[in-house]
């Protein structure tokens, strides 16, 4: 009997390399690897064609689509992580030089349910007190789950573009834009780094960005699969880390991942639910405080192990 085949869409990231190039594999199932940039796109196909028995999926947007009942069910495997002090950024002609001069103003994101708007909204009202209430939220792009409905603060641009929209003045503030080269964009937070050192600090969360959604056809379909796919990327993401140990010629993103390690003091690319709880459950209050879904569901009952 052939192995099942996974349609499976994933970016490429160390940790994914050799799932994508198949020098680590399983004896039970095959994926078939489907290639999409940008990664967000993965998500929307995901989200409104289930399109893939396998898919990375933003986090928030897994969230939401839960809550709107998409048949498919993530696994504790944490693709990506970020911090976010470093992610909005200013007009110089705005005059916001802090947190709470937010209030009052417009700022740019591409989704309300982007994973790290949420993560940057609750880190601005946890830890500087700005009222989520008084800021416009302006919309460069449509939700992935199309069922979702926007808080009234919640307003759309004709604007595709997060870096036109601020450079434009149509908003004073963006998250999430990427770098801007101009001189007219300067950071909110100078020291971004050691705030987010010092955060981590306080809370012990590396923030979870993206993780894995496997398709409920095929989980009630294998009684295993959960398990086999959890193994499987684990495999592949200790040895990425194990790598790093003797490369010669580090990556931007080996860079990166290494510096986390030292920053956290531990694995930087864990898999390890109980380990994440912490940071899933502060997420999780995020959401329901900004009202991408209106009641909390438990972190464990958002995964199938």
């Amino acid at each position: 009997m052939s192995n099942q085949i996974l349609k499976t869409a994933i970016g490429n990231y160390g940790h994914t390399k050799r799932l994508k190039d198949k020098s680590i594999s399983s004896d039970k199932f095959d994926m078939e690897h489907v290639e999409i940039t940008p990664v967000p796109m993965i998500f929307r196909r995901m989200v409104r064609q289930l399109e893939f028995d396998v898919a990375e999926m933003a986090l928030s947007t897994y969230i939401c689509a839960k809550y709107y009942g998409k048949p498919f069910t993530a696994l504790p495997i944490f693709l990506t992580r970020s911090f976010y002090h470093s992610g909005i950024v200013c007009h110089s002609k705005s005059g916001i030089e802090a947190p709470d001069q937010l209030a009052g103003k417009k700022i740019g994101v591409r989704s309300y349910t982007l994973t790290p708007g949420v993560w940057t909204r609750g880190i601005l009202q946890s830890e500087y007190g700005l009222d989520l209430d008084s800021v416009t939220w302006v919309l460069s792009g449509d939700e992935h789950v199309l069922e979702y409905e926007v808080p009234h603060n919640v307003i759309s641009s004709p604007n595709g573009d997060l870096e036109k929209m601020l450079l434009s003045r149509e908003v004073d503030a963006v998250i999430g834009a990427g770098p801007i080269s101009s001189p007219d964009v300067v950071p909110l937070f100078q020291n971004a780094s050691e705030l987010d050192a010092e955060w981590f600090r306080k809370t012990s969360i590396y923030p979870i960005s993206h993780i894995l959604v496997v398709s409920d056809r095929k989980l009630k379909e294998d009684n295993e699969l959960a398990a086999d796919i959890y193994s499987l990327y684990k495999k592949a993401k200790d040895g990425y880390l194990e790598e790093l140990k003797s490369k010669k010629r580090l990556s931007d993103e080996d860079v990166e991942v290494l510096h986390m390690q030292d920053l956290i003091g531990g694995d930087p690319l864990s898999y390890d639910l109980k380990e994440a709880l912490p940071g899933l459950e502060t997420f999780m209050k995020f959401n329901v405080e900004q009202q991408i879904v209106p009641s909390y569901f438990q972190p464990a009952d958002l995964f199938a192990l």
